[in-house]
């Protein structure tokens, strides 16, 4: 893969959409799945010089993390179970995970280890693909595919997938709570309009490509 290859949507996606869902008041964040750091440069300058948070990064591939050492204040390169040695003892105040859960076997390992790395009132802000997307449905339903793709809700690397329901259900098994929840990147079809209004708005979940979330450590860390 070459660096032009390495900085395309799949590490360099800006996901300015998540940024909303960063406490302003975080002044320490860690963005596992950092990708190439864009989303953590596009923060600090959002932020403004008064206000710019210290990012951390993890990522795994070592090109993408190579580049997300020019826009972030320190970068960690290893799978996450790997690095989580190297972090003990460091406080962070929002650990951030832009579509992370879905690529791991056990993501429940992840979630019950990171209380240990949040600061008092620190929270988890992520981002889920939501399986349940209205073409994906059509896509099984309809036409019976379910076909792998470079990117997307049915990436290759995905391991597990995710519905409204599910997420939660996940994130209160490993002691958090869930504060905000909300849909993201909705579809603007017709064809999906026309269907959410003849159930009566029963399927206005399968709208949005992805939610967004806030959780905190049910304990009240």
């Amino acid at each position: 893969m070459s660096s032009a290859e390495t900085t395309s949507t799949y590490y360099g996606n800006p996901r300015r959409e998540m940024q909303a869902f960063v406490p302003v008041s975080a002044r320490r964040i860690l963005d596992i799945g950092c990708g190439a750091g864009v989303f953590g440069g596009l923060l600090k300058e959002a932020r403004g010089p008064e206000n710019t948070p210290e990012i951390w990064g993890v990522e795994m591939d070592p090109r993408a993390a190579a580049l997300a050492e020019s826009r972030l204040d320190q970068v960690l390169c290893g799978d996450v179970f790997t690095v989580l040695s190297q972090l003990e003892g460091q406080r962070f105040d929002a650990v951030v995970m832009n579509d992370v859960l879905e690529h791991l076997a056990d993501p429940q390992e992840l979630l019950r280890a990171l209380p240990a790395l949040l600061s008092e009132g620190g929270c988890l802000v992520a981002s889920i693909p939501n399986v349940r997307y209205f073409f994906n449905v059509m896509d099984l339903a309809w036409h019976g595919r379910w076909e792998y793709t470079d990117e997307g809700i049915l990436d290759r690397t995905h391991l597990r997938f995710f519905t409204r329901s599910s997420i939660c259900l996940l994130l209160e098994e490993c002691g958090f709570r869930v504060e905000t929840l909300r849909g993201i990147n909705p579809t603007g079809s017709l064809k999906f309009k026309l269907s959410n209004a003849a159930t009566l708005g029963r399927f206005s979940d399968m709208r949005y490509l992805q939610f967004a979330l806030v959780a905190r450590p049910s304990d009240g860390k």
